[in-house]
């Protein structure tokens, strides 16, 4: 019997999926994941759910409110979505289409590929500038020049770490008002680099966040847009009325009540990172780290064989293999020194560093 077959576009496409199964109980240091846990207000207010709210549809309003609150902007101008993923699929569902050009520096997050495959788009990506990861602002503002549909920007950028000047993306989306410029801030609060209040006056400048990094929600999937609220609102028109589960709702509204748990995160990443730094030099192994709470290591062996030794010493890291101008590295989550210390450990056991 035929297999009944998909459109054309996604009979071309092939599935993105990450390797996400049989982690738990292991130092997970591959998906830059939160590794100290949710604030326990979150704990508390799950556990505190009634009932009977299982089985209601969830609502929205407060925590749209709320977050709007944090940021200082207007209710309008923050979408909710199921994770940041679910707020870049979007993005393309509303603003892509056949023929139109995605641009974006690479090597990127490898989700806005595909999600512009999804819509027929014409990728053009431009690499970074080696040898130390440089953002490539001369080729992009050119590359701008030909009124691409969409501007993909990760700031600090995952997986190379590379920090670009907020000012220089605001002038980029005021020069070319055709493109719209997406900036994906799940690593803002590594760096306090934002376009954020640029993105609220500018109609085609939109900021992606999430509380998976720094709340450690990543489980509950939950994504923000915060732009223009006709922007928004697009983006509104092709996602589902209840993509959002109640859970997540209700652990974002927790963590916003806790803003002392997120700082305190960030500053023990911090200094476990300036640690780790430190041994690398000491040992004098090529690495390269910028923003974000991830860095890039070379190891002087095959990375994918040092990868599955350190998976059973009970720590996970991301092989680089195949990715542009990172073959042969690996990336590293950090997390609290007292992580960074046993991955430290277990890491020259498996790579013989002394």
């Amino acid at each position: 019997m035929p297999i009944l077959k998909a459109s054309p576009l996604v009979e071309a496409l092939q599935t993105y999926s990450a390797p996400l199964e049989g982690r738990r109980g292991l130092l997970r240091l591959d998906f830059n994941e939160n590794t100290m846990g949710p604030s326990p207000k979150v704990v508390e207010a799950i556990r505190g759910m009634a009932p009977e709210h299982y089985g209601m549809y969830p609502e929205y309003d407060a925590l749209k409110h709320r977050y709007a609150q944090v940021l200082g902007v207007d209710k309008g101008q923050v979408g909710l979505f199921n994770g940041a993923d679910g707020a870049i699929h979007a993005v393309f569902q509303a603003f892509g289409a056949v023929g139109e050009t995605l641009l974006m520096a690479t090597p990127t997050f490898g989700y806005y590929a595909p999600c512009g495959r999804q819509q027929g788009m014409v990728l053009q990506a431009v690499p970074h500038e080696l040898p130390d990861f440089h953002y490539p602002r001369q080729a992009v503002a050119q590359a701008l020049q030909s009124r691409p549909r969409l501007l993909m920007i990760c700031n600090p950028n995952n997986p190379t770490g590379t920090r670009l000047d907020p000012s220089w993306i605001r002038a980029m989306a005021a020069a070319h008002p055709h493109t719209l410029v997406v900036v994906d801030e799940l690593y803002e609060a590594f760096t306090g680099d934002t376009v954020l209040s640029t993105a609220l006056q500018q109609p085609n400048l939109l900021v992606l966040r999430s509380l998976s990094k720094t709340a450690g929600l990543a489980a509950l999937r939950l994504g923000f847009a915060v732009g223009s609220a006709e922007i928004v609102e697009r983006l509104e028109r092709v996602t589902g009325p209840y993509d959002v589960n109640g859970f997540a709702v209700t652990a974002a509204l927790a963590a916003l009540e806790d803003q002392d748990h997120v700082c305190a995160y960030v500053q023990e990443v911090s200094a476990a990172r300036d640690w780790l730094l430190s041994q690398l030099a000491a040992a004098g192994l090529r690495h390269h780290c910028d923003g974000g709470n991830y860095l890039l290591l070379w190891p002087d062996q095959d990375p994918d064989r040092l990868v599955a030794a350190l998976r059973r010493q009970g720590v996970l890291v991301r092989p680089m293999t195949g990715k542009p101008l990172l073959d042969g590295s690996v990336r590293v989550s950090i997390g609290s020194r007292a992580q960074m210390k046993l991955f430290w450990e277990r890491y020259q056991q498996c790579a013989g560093v002394s």
